[in-house]
C-alpha cells in the first residue's frame, strides 16, 4: 500500500486543516490534566442545573483519572447524579468477563484506582458505574436513550484507528458501521500485540482474544467527544485520523463528521522529531 503523504505531515503542516480539531499540549500531564478538568467542569456545570452527567470512558488513557479523584475529593463535588460508563471490557475464551482480579480487567482498574478512591459520600452508587456485558449488549444503547444520551465520550485512538474497542470492518461502508452498536467482537492482532506491551510486557500469547465494546454509534451519538493522543505511534495515527479518508478500515476517521469532537496530544505526537 503506498504510504499516504500526511504520515509526514510537520506540526505545522499538521495543524494546517485538521478536519478533527486538535489541541496541543505541551507534555501528557497536561493531556491527562485537560481531560480531568473538562470532566469536573461538565459535572459542576450539570450539578448546579440538577442534570444527569453522563460520560462514556476509558481504561486507556487513565492518567486523568487521579487528577479528576483528586479535584472531587478537594471541592467535595457530589457524583450521585453522574454515570460512568465504561467503553469496554476484555473476555476470556468463552466470551464472558475475564475476572475483576485480572491485572488487565477495566472493571478492576475502574475500583481499585477510581471509585474506592473517592470519599463514600461523594462517590456514584454502583448502579451508575457500568460497563458493556456480553450477557447483555443491548442494555447500554437503551440506558443511554433512557438517561437522555451522552455528555460527552471520552477515550482514545487504538493502533488500527479504533475508538473503544470498534476494530475495523473493511466490509462495512461508514454509514453501515456508524451504525455498530454494543457488541462482543475478536480484537484484531495489531490491537492484541500493541496492547501487550503496555500491560503485560509484550507477553502477546497471554492477551485475551475477545472483548465486549461499546459501538461506534453510542461514541458518535454523544454531544461531544474528547480524544487523547501521547504515545509515539500517535504520531501516525493523528495524522491518519485528521487527514486520511473517512472508512471503516480507520474507524476514527468517522469521527470527523462529527459536530463537537476534538483530540487533544503532546507536543511529543504533534513534532515528527
Amino acid at each position: 500500500m503506498m504510504q499516504e503523504n500526511y504520515f509526514n505531515y510537520t506540526k505545522e503542516e499538521l495543524q494546517s486543516s485538521p478536519k478533527i480539531p486538535l489541541v496541543i499540549l505541551p507534555e501528557n500531564k497536561d493531556v491527562f490534566a485537560a481531560m480531568a478538568q473538562e470532566m469536573v467542569d461538565e459535572i459542576v456545570r450539570n450539578n448546579e442545573q440538577n442534570r444527569k452527567t453522563v460520560f462514556i470512558c476509558p481504561v486507556g488513557p487513565v492518567g486523568q483519572y487521579p487528577l479528576f479523584v483528586d479535584i472531587i475529593n478537594s471541592k467535595n463535588i457530589s457524583l450521585k447524579n453522574v454515570y460512568f460508563i465504561n467503553m469496554d471490557e476484555y473476555l476470556d475464551d468463552n466470551k464472558q468477563w475475564i475476572d475483576k482480579s485480572n491485572k488487565l480487567s477495566f472493571r478492576g482498574f475502574m475500583d481499585k484506582m477510581v471509585y474506592t478512591k473517592i470519599k463514600p459520600e461523594l462517590v456514584m452508587p454502583e448502579s451508575q458505574r457500568i460497563f458493556p456485558d456480553p450477557r447483555d449488549t443491548g442494555r447500554i444503547p437503551k440506558l443511554i436513550q433512557e438517561l437522555g444520551g451522552v455528555d460527552i465520550a471520552f477515550g482514545g485512538i487504538g493502533i488500527t484507528g479504533h475508538v473503544a474497542f470498534n476494530e475495523p470492518q473493511d466490509e462495512l461502508s461508514p454509514e453501515e458501521f456508524l451504525k455498530l452498536q454494543t457488541r462482543v467482537l475478536e480484537i484484531s492482532k495489531e490491537t492484541r500485540a500493541v496492547n501487550s506491551i503496555g500491560d503485560l510486557n509484550g507477553a502477546v500469547d497471554a492477551m485475551p482474544y475477545y472483548c465486549v465494546t461499546v459501538g461506534i454509534n453510542e461514541i458518535y451519538s454523544a454531544r461531544k467527544i474528547r480524544l487523547a493522543c501521547f504515545r509515539d505511534w500517535h504520531r501516525a495515527v493523528v495524522r491518519k485520523a485528521c487527514y486520511g479518508e473517512v472508512s471503516a478500515h480507520f474507524p476514527v476517521t468517522l469521527i470527523q463528521n462529527h459536530p463537537d469532537a476534538k483530540i487533544s496530544i503532546t507536543e511529543f505526537v504533534a513534532n515528527l522529531g
